[in-house]
């Protein structure tokens, strides 16, 4: 063998031999919807704000990071950040086994289960189980009872929703054969529908609807029915959203995000931001 075959064969050992460098993670590009209100909201300077964008100021901050947020609309967020348009996604996204198939997620930063919204004096204001906190991971007796129950009450019923979220997936699984679901582009579709009577109930993350009840033209709406959480479809709380192949992204921002847990500073934007403390 030539000696050129040899240094050929030698560096061709060392390419395959040596793993990819790391990306050094000094400019991060991250997606929000700019529509979810106060998750995150673009304000009248155009400017998105809001409780995920105070986490993502201090994470970056800590993980020593530029970070730059640009919108998107939420049935591209998945397809974006798989096809490298951006890093990062923050937009209220619930970690959910189907989602983990195609992409990672920080640790949850929040938890908040779904909810039902209706006219207070329409048809479904007596909506049983009102109140209720029923946990799909437990799958037994009372959470059954709790779908059966409202599978009746909403036979016929027109429920509307946004596209492509875990409230879409549930309403497949359980609703889609008894209720008209209407999907919608964004949230604050179907909150006007429901206002102007054109849907009978929307269902969303029941912090949305917390703002969504803040505003004077809501003041004849209010939750009615129970409200659900975890399981397969609605998961164990809502993280920021990685690319499979950027662990190591995805371990600097869990690092800075659990500092930022552990020393109170979500809980104090969740209380600036939604009056609750929803990171328990």
């Amino acid at each position: 063998m030539t000696s050129s075959r040899w240094i050929a064969l030698a560096a061709l050992a060392l390419t395959c031999s040596t793993p990819a460098m790391a990306k050094d993670w000094k400019t991060v590009t991250v997606a929000m919807e700019g529509s979810y209100a106060p998750w995150n909201q673009t304000d009248a300077s155009g400017k998105i704000v809001g409780f995920e964008v105070d986490i993502l100021n201090d994470v970056c901050a800590r993980a020593k990071l530029e970070c730059n947020i640009v919108a998107q609309d939420w049935d591209g967020v998945i397809p974006g950040l798989t096809a490298g348009k951006f890093d990062i996604v923050m937009d209220g996204m619930s970690i959910t086994e189907e989602r983990l198939k195609t992409i990672d997620f920080s640790i949850p930063y929040a938890s908040s289960p779904v909810a039902f919204l209706a006219d207070k004096n329409g048809p479904l204001a007596q909506l049983s189980n009102s109140g209720k906190m029923i946990d799909l991971s437990k799958d037994d007796a009372e959470s059954k009872a709790a779908l059966d129950t409202l599978r009746k009450e909403l036979t016929g019923k027109n429920l509307g929703l946004q596209v492509s979220t875990t409230e879409a997936t549930f309403a497949d699984k359980y609703l889609k054969d008894v209720a008209n679901v209407h999907e919608y582009k964004t949230t604050d579709e179907h909150d006007l529908d429901l206002m102007a009577g054109r849907i009978d109930v929307a269902f969303a993350d029941t912090t949305y609807f917390l703002g969504t009840l803040a505003k004077p033209d809501a003041k004849d709406l209010e939750f009615v029915g129970p409200q659900f959480k975890g399981g397969p479809i609605l998961g164990p709380g809502i993280g920021a959203a990685f690319r499979k192949t950027d662990k190591d992204l995805q371990d600097i921002y869990n690092k800075a995000l659990k500092a930022a847990l552990d020393d109170g500073s979500v809980s104090k934007y969740s209380m600036q931001w939604f009056k609750i403390d929803i990171t328990k």
